[in-house]
């Protein structure tokens, strides 16, 4: 897997670097200016890009810009933003036009190096990261919706919306898969959405519904 990462803090980029280089995971191209974010990703065409949402040239929403061009621009490539806190509105923007290939993670998240590559190759192979603290803020705003599920399948969904599989999701609950289906086909029942065998489908149905 090939990597492209914006990311103007120095210390951050090389951590970056070493966390992925220590994975297996090769570094294409760095940048510290969300100018050359989308140059540098033409040009190595990776496999994911990975850029923080704060950036010059204007150190406001620059990485997140960048980053929904490639999505628009590049298909192909996959897109991580990360950021120090929650923004909702980046969320929605990231996710606009389609859920597959995208993650919106919070920066000390990078310090558990194997699950941050994890959710790189997730992206990567077309599916979606989203921090758990991102998935409980977009929840919050559905409250009359998602109180109606109960707690064990608002447990469910929020895992499902972070990009989990049937055997993460009972792995992390102490379940079984097939409780993890049954819940699951309560939730699409509940929310109105189509029920599909399609792990990736399901995905995108939950967080389009998640961001409206």
């Amino acid at each position: 897997m090939r990597v492209v990462i914006g990311e103007d803090e120095a210390l951050l980029r090389e951590g970056l670097v070493h966390v992925l280089d220590r994975a297996g995971i090769e570094v294409a191209g760095s940048t510290a200016d969300a100018d050359d974010l989308v140059d540098l990703v033409r040009r190595h065409r990776p496999d994911v890009l990975v850029t923080d949402i704060r950036m010059p040239p204007t150190n406001t929403d620059d990485g997140l810009r960048a980053a929904v061009r490639v999505r628009a621009e590049v298909p192909a490539v996959g897109v991580v933003v990360l950021s120090q806190h929650i923004q909702r509105r980046y969320a929605r923007e990231l996710l606009a036009d389609r859920a597959a290939g995208v993650g919106y993670l919070l920066k000390y998240r990078i310090a558990d190096g194997a699950g941050f590559c994890e959710d790189l190759r997730r992206v990567a192979a077309g599916g979606t990261a989203l921090d758990p603290e991102v998935v409980a803020a977009m929840m919050a705003r559905r409250d009359d919706a998602i109180e109606a599920l109960g707690p064990r399948r608002r447990q469910v969904l929020a895992l499902i919306a972070e990009g989990r599989t049937n055997a993460g999701i009972a792995r992390r609950l102490a379940i079984t898969e097939k409780a993890v289906v049954a819940h699951s086909s309560g939730i699409y029942d509940a929310l109105g959405l189509a029920a599909t065998d399609d792990d990736h489908r399901r995905v995108l149905a939950v967080v389009r519904y998640l961001t409206g």
